[in-house]
């Protein structure tokens, strides 16, 4: 199981060497080295979990889980500290953590406490928490998008219009398929509804000059090439 994990750490030796190691498991590993560097990352890209320290600069850890947990990010987290005391293992379950690991510790037990938490959360390597077409990613849980990444801003229907479009990259999906399982209707609208979210999307995805993924099949419907 590989994972893109994002470790944030202010020691420099230790985050270069757990990285390295974590990495040998096949992992894709960023690293943050504050609080402040920890949220623009994970606001900017798309990770599977955070390894996260509890004493950091600029933005404490216990604050930046809170901060990221208050804006309803579900991705798993593992808070890592040198304090082991019950009471502050207990402050950093309550703000959010999945985990809590003391100080020092191998990659080895990093890594099989993450992939404990991805089964746990039902994650798959084909399915995953981020789903993939071309260079555009979009993390479900997170209701989250990006392309090339850069973050996307989207309302939650475009949201839903474009998850369904890179869940099913390359294939025609029709008019009638789009209002059913992003509008939840089960009968065709009066109104162009779905050529107008379309266009809506279109403008975001190619905001930074892109070229426009998606196509109109005439008289049928779209696809997002893949």
């Amino acid at each position: 199981m590989s994972l893109n994990i994002l470790l944030v750490e202010d020691d420099a030796v230790f985050a270069q060497a757990m990285a390295e190691e974590l990495r040998g498991f096949d992992h894709e590993v960023a690293i943050a080295a504050d609080g402040r560097d920890a949220l623009a990352a994970v606001d900017s890209q798309a990770f599977d979990a955070v390894i996260l320290d509890r004493m950091l600069p600029k933005i404490d850890g216990i604050s930046v889980l809170e901060r990221l947990r208050g804006a309803n990010i579900t991705m798993p987290f593992i808070m890592l500290s040198a304090l082991g005391r019950s009471v502050e293992k207990v402050e950093g379950l309550e703000a959010g953590a999945d985990d809590y690991v003391v100080k020092p510790v191998a990659a080895v037990e990093l890594n099989a406490r993450l992939l404990a938490l991805m089964r746990g959360r039902g994650w798959t390597g084909s399915a995953g928490d981020t789903i993939h077409a071309g260079d555009i990613v979009v993390s479900p849980t997170k209701f989250r998008a990006w392309r090339d990444g850069i973050a996307l801003d989207l309302g939650k229907l475009e949201f839903k219009l474009l998850a369904e479009f890179v869940a099913n990259a390359d294939a025609v999906l029709t008019r009638a398929m789009l209002v059913e399982r992003v509008w939840g209707y089960d009968f065709a609208p009066t109104t162009n509804i779905v050529d107008v979210y379309v266009r809506h999307l279109r403008v975001k995805l190619t905001a930074a000059g892109g070229e426009d993924p998606i196509l109109t099949v005439r008289g049928v419907g779209y696809t997002l090439r893949g």
